[in-house]
């Protein structure tokens, strides 16, 4: 028997039982597509951290209070040891371009009669150039604003909805007031989304010296973002800054430093190495899924081979080998395994395109894999397929014949 005639019987034998066919399909299938769109999703994510943390700045470099290591917090965080003092030392560096202390909190901004709950940032002109900041109306707040404590404001699309209940509201020009201080906003954010927990639209952003000085008499900040000059320059702006600091707070040899530094390639390494593990373990698990399919083909092949006894007793005993049985019914599983997987990719790619289209998650469809799941559906459909098909093979066709 030629190989087209083994797929042609082959194909006769899945049709007449189509039915259990199919059912037999159903773990290889539900194992493809659950493969194919969890790791999507987790692609998906993966690709929108990625573009949030690109989005913080070019070159970008974050100082926070505390000493953390591998993960751990080994110093006081909530000792805050950031000055004003410091970001100015650092920003004395030739190996930096930028410098934007940093302070947030939550406060309560109002119109007229009108109050809402939101975040309070409070830093200076070089926060735009060091965190791509784009506008939608107005501008940002200038060096000669931070210098002079002025009453100017930038807010987000989010407030500007909360406050004055229409989105597309003129407001600049128009005052606000946190804690009685009245403030001019002079710039709306362009809508950006929310980044983790964090909602980028919520937010009133203005001079820092506006903030420590004539609102809350803070001398600490909350944290330094810094621009390096260069995407040459990072190690060697994250030392600089490194080292003033260490001079700035005194510490001695023996003592640790009392802040860390990040630079935006570790907060992206660190992000897909978290989300990487995510989708492989939610891949393995679905994965399992392929597995048990594996099992279901070998059960139905096994229920067919003792079905089918005198068929293969007759074909035996008009000349078809070990040989042709074994690679007939081998045939068979391994392609019942890849329509499986190949209607478990069609169902895969159609359910995560269907969820980017209708939710908020995203998801990213790519070709690895589906080549990988369309590989794996046919070694399933090999591996689980040779012991029914070595039994079929084996059959005594004097025992078969005489099979009721």
């Amino acid at each position: 028997m030629n190989i087209k005639e083994t797929f042609r019987v082959s194909i006769r034998a899945i049709k007449a039982n189509g039915m259990r066919s199919f059912l037999t399909m159903l773990g290889i299938i539900i194992g493809v597509s659950a493969v194919i769109l969890l790791v999507s999703l987790g692609q998906g994510a993966s690709n929108s951290i990625t573009d949030q943390i690109q989005g913080l700045g070019s070159n970008l470099l974050i100082v926070t209070p505390g000493n953390m290591q591998e993960g751990m917090n080994t110093g006081a965080t909530s000792t805050n040891t950031l000055t004003i003092s410091d970001a100015e030392a650092i920003a004395n560096q030739s190996s930096v371009k930028y410098v934007a202390p940093y302070i947030r909190k939550n406060i309560q901004v109002s119109f007229r009669n009108k109050d809402y709950t939101t975040a309070l940032e409070g830093t200076t002109d070089q926060y735009a150039q060091v965190r791509n900041v784009k506008m939608e109306k107005g501008r940002f707040f200038s060096k000669f604003e931070v210098l002079g404590e002025s009453n100017v404001a930038v807010v987000g699309s989010e407030v500007v909805k909360k406050l004055f209940d229409d989105p597309n509201a003129d407001v600049i020009g128009r005052q606000i007031e946190i804690n009685q201080l009245p403030l001019t906003i002079i710039g709306i954010l362009e809508t950006q989304g929310s980044q983790g927990m964090q909602n980028n639209d919520d937010v009133v952003i203005l001079p820092i010296t506006t903030v420590m000085n004539r609102m809350f008499g803070d001398k600490n900040i909350s944290m330094i973002y810094l621009s390096a000059g260069s995407e040459k320059l990072m190690n060697k702006a994250q030392q600089d800054a490194a080292t003033v600091l260490r001079i700035q707070h005194s510490l001695t040899i023996k003592e640790d430093n009392d802040f860390t530094i990040t630079n935006q390639a570790q907060i992206l390494n660190t992000a897909q190495g978290i989300t990487g593990i995510m989708t492989a373990l939610l891949a393995g698990i679905a994965g399992i899924s392929l597995a048990v399919g594996g099992i279901g083909i070998m059960n139905i092949m096994l229920v067919s081979v003792t079905e089918r006894t005198r068929e293969i007793g007759i074909r035996k005993a008009i000349g078809a080998n070990r040989k042709v049985i074994l690679a007939q019914f081998l045939t068979e599983a391994v392609m019942l395994s890849l329509l499986g997987g190949i209607i478990g990719i069609l169902l895969g790619i159609g359910s995560a395109a269907f969820i980017g289209a209708v939710s908020p998650l995203p998801t990213a469809i790519t070709v690895t894999p589906v080549v990988y799941s369309f590989v794996f559906a046919m070694m399933v459909g090999v591996v689980f397929g040779v012991y029914p098909a070595r039994k079929a093979a084996s059959l005594n066709p004097i025992d078969a014949l005489r099979y009721e």
